[in-house]
């Protein structure tokens, strides 16, 4: 079988949600993330194809690696019932480079406020979690726990998820919001500057496109963010240059508005 087969079949028999498995296509997407994650190029993957769980994806990184596909570096996190597939070195790393500029920028769009605006209380606190979830890792690396998933339980109970997933996937930009006051947010009809990174991932010779990065910054705070911005641009067009397995980076961002957006 080819490594582009392999990957198809491994996903579709590990991931199943109910009797529905993944279709081809959501396989190959799926490879070409885990393989952006393998090699450094974000930190982690928020699975949300369909309702397996994080130990379904152990399940599934267990399976690319014994046929070589995947290296250890990988491990599934179930942080409050939502999986991801992190590689634990690239986000330690990510970690200590962004928080040596100052840390990610930290919008906070509660609904009580008319517009949203950059909080730098915020992103102080988004350090002590940053210090929290790399203790965390580092403990489970430590007991050697490869064929279990990653379970935060009640650390995660205090975490704004939105912004600790934010830190997870790598965004330059997290929002927060107030929940003990509310899961709303102000970002309705807010005009917000979406940013994608695209690339293609090529096995057996065949490229497949897919989008690398999404994520989005209100277009008030783009000066704001600016710096931020630009640091996870240089970051990853140095981190891409030094791989040969994806191919045609290429950045855009477009400006949308929306009347609701779910945080």
């Amino acid at each position: 079988m080819s490594a582009r087969d392999l990957f198809v079949s491994a996903a579709r028999d590990s991931l199943r949600s109910g009797r529905k498995r993944l279709s081809v296509s959501q396989s190959l997407d799926l490879a070409a993330q885990v393989s952006a994650v393998d090699l450094g190029l974000k930190p982690a993957l928020l699975y949300d194809s369909n309702g397996a769980s994080a130990q379904q994806l152990q399940r599934y990184l267990g399976s690319l690696r014994s046929l070589r596909l995947a290296s250890d570096s990988l491990l599934a996190l179930d942080l409050n019932g939502n999986g991801l597939i992190v590689n634990a070195g690239a986000l330690r790393l990510n970690v200590e480079q962004m928080t040596r500029h100052g840390g990610p920028a930290v919008v906070d769009a509660s609904a009580s406020l008319e517009k949203p605006v950059v909080s730098g209380a915020q992103r102080g606190r988004l350090k002590g979690l940053a210090a929290d979830l790399l203790l965390l890792l580092e403990e489970f690396q430590r007991l050697g726990e490869a064929d279990e998933p990653l379970c935060v339980g009640e650390k995660a109970e205090d975490w704004n998820l939105c912004t600790a997933f934010g830190l997870l996937l790598g965004y330059p930009v997290s929002y927060w919001f107030d929940q003990a006051e509310s899961f709303e947010n102000c970002l309705s009809m807010t005009p917000l500057v979406a940013v994608a990174a695209s690339a293609a991932w090529r096995a057996d010779g065949v490229a497949h496109t897919f989008c690398l990065y999404s994520f989005s910054v209100p277009a008030a705070l783009q000066e704001e963010t600016r710096s931020e911005l630009e640091d996870w641009r240089v970051r990853l067009q140095e981190r891409f240059e030094l791989q040969g397995v994806m191919k045609d980076l290429r950045i855009s961002q477009s400006t949308v508005t929306l009347p609701s957006i779910c945080l």
